[in-house]
């Protein structure tokens, strides 16, 4: 039986005491033992979402086993949305946000909601002119300007979701108007969306996204397609890949006639 001790530092011991043991003379491998323990410990929330997991390193001399043991077993459970890889921090044990479909909301308020902050890396912010696809979403003539917002949205520094938005130019000031909530800009222009209508479906992400949020390749995703109105004008049409791992979306259902 290999025993886990507390010979690392403070951070790794909660690990390494919800975890238990892995016992070479039993048939199951040694990385499928410690999956199991590991996903037993998340489901008992002796880890919790956003805990911080010791070094591959560390845990390999502790537990006397190859790093690519430790490295095969945490690959298994980043693929199965248990754990994150967070680029430069380490990993974590994920964390699910439960988006409602009940209530019209911005991703900064959905994340503020539930205490966490949201930030964003700009893939692109520009001015152009309207395609024929957003003609016919936007209700605007050919040739109409619109601004595209492209970009990778976080929560709590973890990449969440990638979100490309097009706004027809009459609702914003400007291109910059658009610092973090875009709609809180529009809120602010009086454009803010009081009704959206939503499309969901499952994707795989290709290999371009899963780079750009940190994730194993062909990882499952949610699309998101949002047409969103102010007074009955469209406003914006949105494409939102949020991850697999990282999502719930629930919807309230009321009894209604046949």
């Amino acid at each position: 039986m290999r025993s886990l001790g507390c010979t690392l530092g403070e951070d790794a011991v909660p690990f390494l005491e919800a975890i238990g043991s892995l016992d070479a003379q039993r048939p199951a491998p040694l990385y499928q033992q410690l999956q199991q323990a590991v996903r037993q410990a998340i489901e008992r929330r002796t880890l919790k979402p956003d805990d911080a997991l010791p070094p591959e390193r560390d845990l390999a001399n502790e537990l006397s086993v190859s790093r690519i043991t430790i490295r095969k077993a945490f690959d298994g459970l980043v693929a199965e949305g248990l754990l994150t890889r967070r680029q430069g921090a380490g990993t974590f044990v994920a964390a699910r946000v439960e988006k409602s479909f009940s209530k019209l909301t911005s991703f900064s308020e959905d994340m503020a909601a539930r205490g966490r902050k949201a930030t964003s890396s700009w893939l692109s912010r520009s001015e152009g002119t309207v395609t024929p696809e957003e003609s016919l979403t936007l209700g605007l003539s050919p040739g109409a300007p619109v601004y595209r917002f492209h970009r990778i949205r976080y929560a709590d520094g973890a990449p969440m979701a990638l979100e490309y938005s097009t706004v027809p130019a009459s609702c914003l000031s400007g291109v910059e108007a658009v610092s973090t909530s875009l709609y809180q800009a529009l809120s602010v222009s009086g454009h803010r969306p009081n009704r959206a209508l939503q499309r969901l479906r499952a994707v795989l992400f290709n290999a371009e996204q899963c780079e750009l949020l940190g994730i194993a390749p062909g990882a499952p995703g949610l699309l998101i397609e949002r047409r969103a109105f102010h007074n009955g004008e469209p406003v914006e049409v949105t494409q939102s890949y949020y991850r697999g791992d990282a999502y719930d979306f629930v919807a309230e259902l009321n009894d209604g006639p046949a």
